[in-house]
């Protein structure tokens, strides 16, 4: 990629690259338990990103997609790692997705609910993480039941315990890992949703900057850099997306 200097200088006003990582989708990223280092996927297109403007990397670190994405659309950070949504495309420019994430609905074994259609009835508590992908679908979505507001993805299934909802819904690993500690829960047996992983800046970065942030993750996925990312930090049950 040949990058104009113009573009360089619109992703880094403040002299660097600020990309912030959502630590509340474990797919994605995660913190290593020795030195606290933030590691994943995330990062390493964050770390290639500025290897290819050639600038030096700043990673601006959340616990929730909520608080990540308000970074980027406050421009306290230059790119971000998201799930495509329509509210949040007001200020972000978008790439295609590079990764595919399965959201599915959590329960407990003896629950009457079996299926996804059985989810949105009026006595139905949804646990969900504050503005995370599938809050903000669901809050789209659900017509009936209650949504209940975890502080992060991470808390999710904490709060459906805590607050002895019917629901928790959330991305498919980390419900999965959730319920390995505790005897009685089960996943239903379908997903509700495909979050779509994508990058972003603020749209005020211009049509050239999104352009260039578009190509780079297009070249990712056609490389293999995002399918090797996956398997080096061992993440099932994700996919590379399928290309633009």
């Amino acid at each position: 990629m040949n990058i104009p200097a113009s573009v360089v200088a619109a992703f880094t006003p403040s002299g660097r690259l600020r990309a912030s990582i959502n630590l509340g989708n474990p797919i994605l990223a995660n913190r290593r338990p020795d030195s606290g280092e933030p590691f994943g996927v995330s990062v390493d297109l964050a770390r290639a990103f500025a290897a290819k403007l050639g600038v030096d990397l700043e990673l601006v670190v959340f616990d929730a997609a909520g608080k990540s994405v308000q970074a980027v659309s406050e421009e306290r950070a230059d790119i971000g790692f998201f799930a495509v949504d329509p509210l949040r495309a007001e200020a972000i420019a978008f790439t295609a997705p590079y990764v595919l994430i399965e959201g599915f609905y959590l329960v407990r074994d003896d629950s009457p609910v079996r299926a996804n259609q059985h989810v949105d009835q009026a006595h139905n508590r949804v646990a969900v993480g504050k503005g995370s992908a599938y809050d903000l679908f669901l809050t789209r979505e659900l017509k009936a039941a209650q949504i209940v507001r975890a502080p992060t993805s991470p808390a999710v299934v904490q709060t459906f315990l805590d607050q002895t909802l019917e629901v928790a819904a959330g991305v498919k690993q980390q419900l999965e890992a959730d319920a390995r500690q505790t005897t009685g829960l089960r996943l239903l047996d379908e997903r509700f949703m495909v979050i779509q992983q994508a990058m972003g800046t603020p749209k005020s970065r211009g049509a050239a900057a999104a352009n260039v942030l578009s190509q780079f993750v297009e070249a990712m996925k056609a490389s293999g850099f995002v399918a090797d990312a996956l398997t080096r930090h061992g993440i099932v049950g994700a996919s590379v997306a399928p290309g633009a």
